[in-house]
């Protein structure tokens, strides 16, 4: 049966289902979370500020170039702002100390661990048995701020942007765009998309806007900043997309000019208007982000971005020990699966099982050759003692038998000199029986 609309003859209510949506998106509020990335001294705080014309980074907490750290370390700031009833739960997340250092190796890994961090936190929320609402930090977007250095993209600028684009949706600025010319900035942007493109970086794309919705912005925007205002249309060259990288200058300064108090930089040739389509893309900037393409920028983050890091640790676990998911695996039931990750399982189990044994075995011949080769060891060392010790008695004998050798000659040098002394005194004794003269 083909469904057709059919037209209702009277009023049933269901058509007051947006209101229902809107009453209780308005009551629950938005949350939405934009990272600002870039180098320091290139006007990202104050680009913020003059984003959402209030002073969330101000003197009590001081933007990422006031403090500057010796690594690149991400930073996030919670704001609550609220307008005409609608709540807006704003983080900026930045990143003091990006590309400021001399051996920049590595410094864009803690922002994206941050963007994975924030992934995995939403996944594990959703995949509870009581899954309880938090509130979405995913970055939804990534203001990456480019050097007006006129030379195109740094080395750096590509590595990040290659790395960050399947993550988050980049938007390029050209920071501080007043210190290039028109013409400067013109072909400066074509330079940039250019090495994008040969890059294979993947920026954000804007989907073209219902014309009711971006004639009452252009229209709301005309009001606002009188006559002279260029309305922005999708078909005109001044269209968004035309306008990738947004070349933008941030202010907080209130200034006179023309009878009028605008957002500005005061120079001395004159005043740099930040809400003037002339002087920079502040206001497209501006549009696009916060009043015509911020829920796009979350319905991208959710369905693309998101469900890439979903599927791929989801897969992951399914194939088991951080594999992922073969295309040969796509279309088979579970239990055919399971018992292919099964056989599998037992495969590199058994492969597993063999090398130990092999490492085994080879402990095991180490072990028997040190014994052995200490065994040697033991064995040359007793040789030599015995050795040692038998010339050492060799030594003793032929000593024991110097000392009777000469012990003999001792004794009878000995036997000599007795036998001598024994004839003397024979020899003496018969004097004695003579007497002498006076002892008549």
């Amino acid at each position: 049966m083909k469904n057709r609309a059919k037209d209702m003859e009277g009023y049933v209510g269901f058509a007051n289902l947006p209101n229902q949506v809107y009453r209780r998106s308005v009551k629950k509020g938005f949350d939405f979370t934009l990272m600002v990335v870039g180098e320091s001294g290139l006007g990202k705080s104050t680009l913020i500020n003059s984003l959402f014309l209030t002073d969330i980074y101000s003197a009590a907490y001081p933007g990422p170039s006031q403090r500057i750290k010796k690594t690149s370390k991400v930073e996030t700031s919670n704001v609550h702002l609220k307008e005409n009833g609608v709540n807006l739960r704003l983080t900026i997340v930045d990143t003091p100390g990006f590309g400021d250092q001399v051996d920049n190796s590595n410094c864009w890994q803690p922002i994206l661990e941050h963007i994975d961090t924030k992934f995995e936190e939403y996944l594990n929320a959703e995949s509870r048995v009581n899954r309880c609402s938090l509130p979405d930090k995913r970055v939804h977007c990534c203001l990456y701020f480019i050097a007006p250095s006129g030379h195109g993209l740094k080395p750096l600028d590509v590595e990040l942007m290659k790395r960050l684009h399947d993550k988050v949706n980049i938007i390029p600025l050209i920071a501080k765009a007043d210190t290039l010319t028109p013409d400067e900035c013109k072909d400066f942007k074509k330079r940039i998309l250019k090495e994008i493109k040969e890059n294979e970086i993947n920026i954000y794309e804007f989907p073209d806007v219902e014309d009711e919705e971006e004639n009452n912005v252009s229209k709301k925007t005309a009001r606002k900043n009188g006559p002279k205002e260029v309305v922005v249309k999708e078909d005109s060259p001044n269209s968004l997309k035309e306008r990738v990288p947004f070349a933008v200058v941030g202010s907080n300064m209130i200034l006179e000019a023309n009878g009028k108090r605008v957002r500005g930089r005061q120079y001395p040739w004159g005043i740099a208007e930040v809400e003037n389509l002339d002087h920079c893309d502040f206001i497209p900037l501006r549009n696009m982000l916060i009043r015509t393409h911020m829920q796009d920028l979350k319905d991208v983050t959710n369905n693309s971005h998101y469900e890439n890091y979903r599927c791929k640790n989801l897969s992951a676990v399914t194939a088991g020990e951080g594999k992922k998911a073969s295309s040969k695996m796509a279309g088979k039931n579970p239990l055919a699966q399971f018992e292919e990750e099964r056989r599998e399982h037992e495969i590199r189990m058994q492969k597993m099982k063999s090398e130990m044994e092999q490492v085994f075995e080879m402990k095991v011949q180490e072990k028997k050759q040190k014994l052995k080769d200490s065994e040697m060891d033991l064995q040359k060392r007793l040789e030599t003692m015995k050795k040692s010790l038998e010339q050492q008695k060799n030594e003793l004998e032929n000593r024991k038998k110097q000392f009777q050798v000469e012990r003999a000659a001792f004794e009878h040098v000995m036997e000599e000199r007795r036998k001598n002394d024994t004839k003397k005194s024979k020899t003496l004794k018969p004097g004695r029986l003579f007497a002498s003269p006076g002892h008549d």
